[in-house]
């Protein structure tokens, strides 16, 4: 059980995550898809894991199945993107790694790679960080708007509860695991301890994909980060063919989706990240700004690419395959 005293410039300051965290979101999906209960609930998630195994093994390997995290591997800065969370993770202080590693890895069997990275061995943090990537792009970004749109729908809605009830009301909905009991909250996490927010207030981050309890992180000077287990979305993509791209083909749908991902999109960043020429990844953003989907627009000598309303609801809208 954590205890988390809040006083009142804590209870001014209770605010929700902007959007879902790319890489703190991967991490939290790659130990939560290996739960066949969690698994079930997200068959569509689960099943891309699954195919993607063999090239994401490190993560399987280095992170426990299930419980405690260690800490900087779900970093408070780099919500914009991917490689914003990755760099993140790689400036963790060496004795941060040693120390959260040391408690994580205190119930588990040892292994050359789980002592190469338990010394924070700098190889062994590039071996997770490319698994984490692949992980991302090969399970996450499919359905990256869906999850993000989702995420906003259920902020929207426990706004509208804080407003008609107060913090009394709002704590009373996020999960069963939560209660307050002012001037402490109470959290059934992973593990137990005395916290106080001290000032800093608090994050609220709604995610299917946290498990089956609420998960704490709480550093000096930082606002403490509470992630709570929400539903999984409904309406999420098939497991069968990609209808998107029978659509659009797969490398204009892949555009689109990597569009859907937070940051700064060029048409270089587009080119690179979906592994395409710079030439090719101008002619599909040309192809989906024609038909309404993208928005572009120069930005010193870069052309800056967006989606557009119509674009982000028809990632959201699970396009059907044809028939017939």
């Amino acid at each position: 059980m954590i205890t988390l005293r809040l006083d009142a410039a804590d209870l001014t300051r209770i605010r929700f995550g902007s959007r879902p965290h790319p890489v703190g979101t991967a991490i939290l999906a790659s130990q939560a898809l290996r739960d066949p209960a969690l698994a079930a609930r997200m068959p569509d998630l689960a099943a891309r894991a699954e195919a993607a195994s063999a090239g994401t093994a490190a993560l399987r390997h280095l992170l426990p199945a299930r419980g405690l995290l260690p800490d900087f591997l779900t970093p408070y800065q780099g919500i914009e993107s991917v490689t914003a969370g990755i760099e993140s993770i790689r400036a963790t202080p060496r004795r941060q790694i040693v120390a959260e590693l040391t408690e994580t890895y205190a119930n588990l069997p040892s292994s050359p790679w789980r002592r190469r990275f338990v010394a924070a061995d700098p190889q062994m943090l590039e071996v997770l960080v490319a698994a984490l990537r692949r992980y991302f792009d090969a399970v996450l970004a499919p359905a990256w708007s869906h999850l993000t749109l989702t995420h906003r729908g259920h902020v929207e809605q426990r706004a509208r509860t804080y407003a008609r009830s107060g913090v009394e009301g709002l704590f009373a909905e996020l999960h069963p695991a939560i209660r307050w009991r002012p001037p402490l909250l109470e959290i059934d996490s992973w593990w137990s301890a005395e916290l106080s927010a001290g000032g800093e207030g608090v994050v609220l981050v709604p995610s299917p994909l946290a498990g089956f309890r609420p998960r704490v992180l709480a550093r000096p000077g930082q606002p403490v980060l509470l992630v709570y287990p929400v539903p999984a979305p409904p309406g999420s993509p098939t497991t069968g063919p990609d209808p998107l791209a029978q659509l659009l083909g797969a490398t204009r749908a892949a555009v689109l989706r990597r569009l859907a991902e937070p940051g700064r999109h060029t048409t270089t960043t587009l080119g690179r990240q979906v592994g395409i020429s710079v030439s090719s990844a101008s002619e599909h953003a040309a192809a989906l700004r024609a038909a309404g989907l993208v928005g572009s627009e120069r930005v010193g000598g870069a052309k800056v690419h967006r989606l557009t309303p119509l674009g982000v609801h028809l990632l959201a809208g699970d396009v059907r395959p044809p028939t017939g």
